[in-house]
């Protein structure tokens, strides 16, 4: 009995879990529910606890350039303390609640090219079993896609969207990382700006929209970036002009061009003070930083319609490169998995 509980502990002959998701793409703040299973060992073994995490594949900037990292933005301990008996099966149903800020990888059922994941850890007496590693999908808040479907209707396209670790400074960032939306501008904006990020920061409460603009330089001066920040409610969604409401911000960076210029600054302050309706803006002119990119690549345009903003695939082989990415990351933990006896 001893040996085997020694090889338990190693993750020979030890307790296998699953994790089975049982809802589809959810959207910022919701509920992600699913089961734990768990199948008995080659002995009876005391389930410490068993917790999920989730992780974001991301970008990260250093000195040496730029890399990809597997950040761990959430943790829940849905089960423990109790014993597992040998051989025994047993399904643990959970229900979580997203982070408000968690990123958003598919439009209209398109994917964007972000990974997420759900990782299930085991600790048993002591050791701890990797155990799985579930593709997260998460859709955008009404609120979300309304301002994306504004730009899609003003002529806007998308080409990438990623997730760069670090925090944007003035706001009420609470993840590690953020998101960056890259949109490509129509040809009434494109005398002015290269390209549009954009940066949704949700609360329960509302949510700050940051719009950064890549500036054209002119013939004897630099481009620079614009970064101007606004919030929006959750609340009212179909009540709101929400092209107009988006063009008016984009009136508002370009309108600051010439102080870019002339090495002007915006001061802002807290992002939701005295500010309880749609549209409020702060603003901050910065130089483009050497080393910025957005996403890995994803070769996705955005056809503009009726229905706003439709996400299709234009460059197969950069879209492969995008899949093959996304699946390492998951077939790797995976592989780690079978090693243990994990995931199927």
């Amino acid at each position: 009995m001893v040996f085997k509980r020694l090889l338990g502990s190693l993750g020979v002959g030890g307790p296998t879990v699953d994790t089975v998701l049982t809802t589809g793409a959810i959207a910022p703040g919701g509920p992600l529910s699913g089961q734990v299973h768990l199948k008995g060992g080659s002995a009876d073994f005391d389930i410490d606890h068993i917790a999920l995490e989730l992780v974001a594949q991301v970008e990260a900037e250093h000195e040496e350039g730029e890399d990809e990292r597997v950040v761990a933005f959430e943790r829940f301990t849905v089960g423990g303390g109790f014993r597992l008996a040998e051989g025994e099966l047993l399904s643990l149903p959970f229900t979580v609640t997203l982070p408000w800020e968690t990123p958003i990888t598919e439009l209209y059922g398109q994917s964007l090219g972000i990974v997420l994941g759900v990782h299930t850890e085991l600790s048993v007496a002591g050791a701890k079993d990797n155990g799985d590693l579930d593709r997260l999908a998460v859709s955008p808040l009404p609120v979300q896609e309304a301002i994306l479907e504004a730009f899609g209707q003003l002529g806007f396209g998308f080409r990438s969207a990623d997730l760069e670790y670090g925090r944007i400074g003035g706001t009420g960032q609470q993840l590690p990382f953020y998101q960056e939306i890259e949109l490509t501008p129509p040809p009434q904006y494109a005398h002015a700006v290269n390209e549009i990020e954009v940066t949704f920061l949700a609360t329960a409460g509302g949510m700050e929209v940051v719009l950064e603009a890549d500036r054209r330089g002119g013939l004897f001066s630099d481009g620079h970036d614009a970064l101007t920040r606004f919030t929006v409610a959750h609340d009212g969604i179909h009540h709101q002009d929400w092209r107009a409401l988006v063009e008016g911000w984009l009136q508002q960076l370009i309108e600051h061009r010439s102080a870019y210029a002339a090495g002007s600054a915006y001061g802002h302050g807290d992002p939701y003070a005295g500010h309880h309706g749609n549209g409020h803006g702060h603003h901050e002119d910065r130089h483009h930083h050497d080393g910025h990119r957005s996403g890995p690549g994803l070769g996705t345009a955005v056809a503009v319609g009726a229905a706003g903003l439709a996400v299709g695939v234009v460059g197969g082989m950069v879209a492969a490169e995008v899949v093959d990415e996304a699946g390492d990351f998951f077939e790797g933990d995976n592989d780690d998995d079978d090693d243990e006896g994990g995931d199927d």
